[in-house]
């Protein structure tokens, strides 16, 4: 493993926490999940559970993210 690699994933994840958390649109804080959802697949990855890596990156990231953006646009108000 690379040193460092897990204290940068751990800085970024909490970074997406924050974002997610204080994110005044709904958009930005599905943004900063996708990105949570990214790292945590990288730290999965790290931690040698490459099927698990391989899942969160598919429903996590990419799944989850398309249907709450489909959620939210459907809900707008004017």
């Amino acid at each position: 493993m690379i040193p460092g690699m897990e204290q940068f994933i751990l800085v970024f994840l909490l970074a997406a926490t924050v974002i997610v958390v204080f994110a005044p649109k709904l958009v930005l804080a599905l943004l900063g999940l996708s990105i949570f959802s990214m790292f945590l697949a990288l730290k999965y990855y790290v931690l040698n559970a490459p099927d698990v890596a391989i899942t969160e990156a598919a429903l996590g990231t990419g799944l989850t993210t398309i249907v709450f953006l489909v959620a939210i646009r459907k809900t707008r108000r004017n």
